[in-house]
């Protein structure tokens, strides 16, 4: 009897939900001519629970999470509830308290979606983003003296331990030397400022370089050179690997030079454990149940999903389906309301494509 893989469902806030349903379809889809088994179950956790009972996220829920394969998660983000409530209450403290301490983020210009670059093709842009994902500044690290007063000091610390750089350099040159592109590894960093955390950070990555990954050529470019670099030769990069805050900043750079938010997919992994996979896009209230919002980020995350479960084939049958019908052209645009179709139906051309 063939295994059957348990999937936590967060639909979250917003056009989370729709956007994840067209994701759970394609996988069904995909599910269905390989004989694959799932289980998927969902839970309520976003602004409409906190509103109603004030939880965010209950210490039974996050036990219960350890249990599953994987968790598939729609947006995060309410109108009606103070920024940094459920983010930090849900997002952060899921990251943290399941150790998913590596930010995967695929970027990949597709054939058929329009790149702001001028005479960027998809053949230039093609790499993966590498971000640390429980340490920096988002630790929570520090706090204020003397607040609302005009002496007001507020200290925020950046947390870096050898121990968690060396566990995501090494899942970065692991993905250098499977991915076999260019055998390039760019570490993004702030050397000559930041000469403390990644003075560590590349200490670490010559060592690691040197002693195990001889076949890896070893790439630096401060951050604020990358972002130039992203915009002028993204051609240049295969993986690059950062930070926990300077991560969160570039894939966003990343997303818009991919053709947008809208097609932008990413994993919060856990290799030994849990792993939670999104669209980056938020939960863009203002389009909720109007069936505009483009759900192929949610798919891409399904097909990452499907790849780190071991379900290559499956997850290569939704990548081709992607790329089949943005290359036909159906798809008029990436941006919400401007597909030239809705979200249900995106989702069934990907489906029925595969």
């Amino acid at each position: 009897m063939s295994k059957t893989y348990k999937i936590a469902l967060l639909p979250g806030d917003g056009t989370g939900p729709e956007v994840l349903n067209e994701g759970i379809k394609v996988i069904k889809a995909a599910a269905k001519k390989t004989n694959v088994n799932f289980e998927f179950v969902n839970y309520d956790l976003g602004g409409e629970r906190y509103k109603k009972t004030g939880e965010v996220l209950p210490d039974s829920v996050v036990e219960e999470f350890k249990k599953f394969d994987a968790m598939y998660l729609g947006a995060i983000g309410h109108p009606d509830v103070k920024p940094g409530i459920l983010e930090k209450g849900i997002l952060l403290r899921l990251r943290f308290e399941l150790d998913q301490y590596i930010n995967l983020r695929p970027v990949k210009l597709y054939e058929g979606v329009e790149c702001p670059i001028k005479g960027k093709e998809p053949k230039d842009i093609d790499f993966i983003v590498v971000r640390e994902n429980t340490e920096g500044l988002y630790v929570g690290s520090g706090g204020f003296m003397r607040k609302d007063t005009p002496n007001e000091v507020a200290i925020q610390e950046s947390i870096n331990t050898r121990f968690g750089v060396d566990r995501c350099l090494k899942y970065a040159f692991e993905l250098t030397k499977k991915r076999n592109k260019d055998n390039k590894l760019t570490l993004c960093g702030k050397t000559n400022v930041l000469t403390y955390a990644f003075g560590l950070w590349e200490r670490a990555f010559r060592e690691m370089g040197a002693q195990k990954y001889p076949g890896i050529k070893l790439d630096y470019t401060h951050v604020d050179a990358t972002c130039m670099w992203m915009i002028k030769n993204p051609e240049w990069f295969d993986v690059i690997v950062t930070d926990n805050l300077f991560g969160d900043i570039i894939t966003d750079l990343a997303a818009m030079i991919q053709g947008g938010i809208g097609i932008s997919a990413g994993g919060n992994i856990n290799p030994e454990g849990v792993s939670m996979f999104e669209p980056m896009g938020g939960s863009a209230p203002k389009y909720t149940g109007q069936n505009v919002i483009n759900p192929l980020a949610a798919i891409s995350a399904g097909a990452m999903m499907l790849d780190t479960l071991g379900l290559n084939k499956e997850a290569k049958m939704i990548e081709n389906a992607i790329e089949k019908v943005l290359a036909s052209g159906q798809i008029k645009s990436m941006a919400a309301g401007r597909m030239g179709m809705g979200t249900t139906q995106v989702g069934d051309l990907i489906a029925n494509s595969l």
